[in-house]
């Protein structure tokens, strides 16, 4: 038996479709009803597979109640980003995703921790944390949405100054934003950490450091081309333990989910936390 965990509201699509297909399976469906309900659900599975369907937020309470079990995830994404869906390179297309639930192969995957919040995609600080918590607050949800958040957040945006420490090696910068990855990308094939591997144990961090407006169509260029770790403003590390000190305590985010942290953040890999379906 497979059991799927269906959040209803996530992303900006209906889920009649997915249920209608999973009815015709030998599975169990159970839909979400507040937030954090998907972790429970997964923790107390009796299913060797338990399948989030939803988005990164749904993917992430999931994976955290599946840590320490030894039972395996999948992934039916549906949400507004599907960061580490894209990334495992799994599909949108539902016939697909069935087909990798059924046969698909078994990849071990790692989780980290940012102040001792799981987070399996990306991690971050700055400009990409004020979005999420603009986009998390408007209440509207899709990519239309998301870019009117940040060009709202990017106007008036000032850099900050973080001390960051990898492994034992310190340094400095004025930055817009800091982004920690376990998988490649923010979502919609952003790719703002594009030589991460989720099954390194290593993960990798991303330096924005100020821009113009005029630099915006060439960084927008690069991370859908996956290659911000070639721009000139942009720095970027690899690491294990990375602890990170900012001017002012404010929003963080984990796997798009904001919330609110101090100046230090330490943030940790953890290797091969959990099972993973991948096609």
């Amino acid at each position: 038996m497979i059991l799927f965990i269906v959040n209803p509201i996530s992303g900006h699509g209906s889920k009649t479709a997915v249920v209608s297909r999973l009815s015709k399976k030998d599975c169990r469906v159970v839909y979400t009803e507040y937030a954090g309900h998907a972790e429970k659900l997964a923790r107390e599975a009796e299913e060797d597979v338990v399948v989030a369907v939803g988005g990164d937020g749904t993917v992430n309470e999931v994976a955290r109640g599946l840590i320490g079990t030894g039972k395996t995830l999948g992934i039916i994404p549906r949400g507004s980003g599907d960061g580490l869906a894209l990334h495992l390179g799994l599909s949108h297309d539902l016939n697909r995703c069935i087909r990798t639930i059924e046969n698909g192969k078994t990849r071990l995957l790692d989780a980290a921790t940012v102040n001792g919040r799981y987070f399996f995609s990306v991690c971050g600080v700055g400009l990409d944390a004020i979005v999420s918590e603009r986009f998390a607050k408007s209440g509207r949800r899709g990519l239309a949405s998301y870019i009117e958040q940040a060009i709202h957040s990017w106007k008036g945006h000032k850099s900050e100054k973080y001390v960051i420490d990898i492994d034992g090696r310190r340094m400095v910068h004025d930055a817009v934003m800091v982004t920690v990855g376990n998988s490649d990308q923010w979502g919609h094939g952003a790719k703002v950490t594009p030589l991460a591997d989720s099954s390194d144990g290593i993960l990798d961090v991303t330096v924005v450091e100020d821009f113009k407006d005029i630099d915006i169509p060439m960084l927008a260029y690069r991370l859908m081309t996956g290659t911000v770790n070639m721009a000139e403003n942009i720095h970027c590390y690899k690491g294990r333990s990375i602890d990170l000190i900012r001017e002012n305590p404010g929003p963080a985010h984990a796997d798009g989910d904001w919330f609110e942290a101090g100046r230090t953040l330490e943030i940790r890999i953890i290797e091969h936390a959990l099972k993973v379906l991948v096609p």
